[in-house]
């Protein structure tokens, strides 16, 4: 930054990108970020940084779309406790509110955390109710939680697991995975983020492969991040070409505030502020083209359209994809850009995903939750009233309560396949009868789980 920079491009990481956004935002530098997806790095508080991938927070939408597709209303989050991590569960949480389900734990670590710790906080999670697990972490960890799940058990029949875009980032990225990587997993599901198989991202892809055939030296496959990346440069390059031609000036001038101090060696005096800079970052975002990753264009909250992603299974020896996501038409079995011009539907039945293979190699959904082994059983709130005690009155027997609403209950929970641990709460003294609102407002405050009115 001591040079004179128009703009800079990355870094991969949201916290890095948290630091440098401070610098650039002094400088009126843009910065077009490819890998910063924490969705707190806002224009509002960074207004040059320019995000050239899509925010977490249409991920996190995205896995709670799935989530209420198959109907789980309580899942555990795994994640790495940092801004990337802390920021994108807590999106995750306000998108399951709106779905009236929520995360019922959250499970963090940090990254230097040994294997042992990792182990000790799935020991934890796996004693609770919920059996599914979002699991937003970086690649460099991730792997260990699956390797440690495995160990446990946790990687069989009636568990649930959903990757955000870490995981098909890492295998992407290798152009063969160790078999013994993929059978740690085994029936995950993961987002990646989508690109259209458009003719360009087709002859890039070929060229590549020609390349690495001729002996290149380099990573042998590339994930999305890399079509954003080069999508980055080529945006940078468009818009210093504009900007020239338009009158642009490409002069600095010195910052009174960046001064060094005594004992410094930050060197802040050599820093110089690029007197083009908010010109530029207009420019930038008027940009129009069509990438590698799809339509390079943003709107005005300064995000890329169309925001979208792959919904993938883990089996076998790779990831099959069994349907996209889109912030316009949520989940199909059909790319998104087929729906952009079609009439917007959101419904219930509209919702399609092609079948999953889950962990334990089964076909059948998962129900998603388990009696914990430090669980409450199930509390009933019945009234104890003055009269109709043939519905349900108090008796002396172990279950307290009896009645024809209680046989009925009773009847009902024996046709489940699971037992359901249960206990009944009596309201009232039985002289007068209790007021059924505040027999339903116990529900509310958590007093009990159920509401039985006679």
């Amino acid at each position: 930054m001591e040079s004179d920079i128009v703009v800079a491009i990355g870094p991969q990481s949201s916290g890095i990108a948290h630091v440098i956004s401070h610098v650039v935002n002094e400088l009126h530098v843009p910065l077009l970020s490819f890998g910063a997806t924490d969705p707190t790095l806002a224009y509002l508080q960074f207004p040059y940084f320019l995000r050239t991938t899509h925010s977490d927070y249409f991920q996190m939408y995205a896995i709670a779309d799935v989530l209420d597709y198959y109907g789980w209303r309580e899942v555990i989050a795994i994640f790495v406790d940092d801004d990337y991590g802390r920021n994108g569960i807590s999106v995750l949480g306000d998108a399951l509110a709106k779905k009236r389900a929520k995360i019922s734990y959250k499970a963090s670590f940090s990254p230097e955390d040994p294997e042992s710790k990792i182990n000790d906080l799935l020991v934890e999670v796996n004693l609770m109710e919920s059996r599914v697990f979002v699991v937003h972490v970086n690649p460099d960890t991730g792997l260990n939680i699956f390797s440690v799940a495995k160990r446990l058990n946790m990687m069989s029949g009636g568990y649930v697991w959903i990757a955000t875009d870490w995981l098909p980032s890492y295998l992407d990225s290798r152009e063969a995975v160790d078999p013994s990587t993929m059978n740690l997993l085994q029936g995950v599901v993961a987002l990646r983020r989508y690109t259209p198989d458009t003719n360009l991202k087709k002859r890039f892809i070929s060229r590549w492969k020609n390349l690495k055939d001729k002996g290149s030296t380099g990573p042998g496959g590339f994930n999305s991040y890399a079509l954003y990346a080069y999508d980055s440069v080529w945006l940078a390059a468009h818009a210093l070409e504009v900007f020239l031609s338009e009158g642009g000036n490409l002069s600095f001038s010195n910052d009174p505030k960046l001064r060094d101090t005594n004992g410094t060696t930050l060197h802040l005096s050599l820093l110089r502020v690029f007197n083009g800079g908010q010109q530029l970052l207009q420019t930038l975002l008027r940009m129009n083209f069509c990438g590698l990753s799809g339509q390079i264009q943003f709107n005005q909250q300064r995000d890329l359209i169309h925001p979208a992603f792959d919904v993938l299974n883990i089996g076998g020896t790779g990831t099959h994809r069994i349907g996209y996501w889109s912030n316009y038409s949520h989940l199909s079995i059909v790319p998104p850009e087929s729906l952009y011009t079609k009439p917007l539907n959101i419904s219930s039945s509209s919702q399609h995903l092609y079948g999953v293979k889950w962990p334990g190699e089964t076909s059948k959904v998962p129900r998603g939750w388990v009696f914990p082994n430090n669980g409450q059983p199930l509390r009933i709130a019945v009234p104890n009233r003055v009269g109709y005690k043939e519905f349900v009155s108090k008796d002396n027997s172990p279950q307290g309560v009896k009645g024809y609403c209680i046989d009925v209950f009773e009847a009902a929970i024996n046709l489940l396949p699971y037992a359901v641990p249960h206990t009944y709460m009596l309201f009232g003294d039985g002289n007068r009868n209790p007021n059924y609102d505040e027999i339903v407002s116990l529900v509310a405050q958590n007093v009990s789980n159920l509401a039985g009115i006679a």
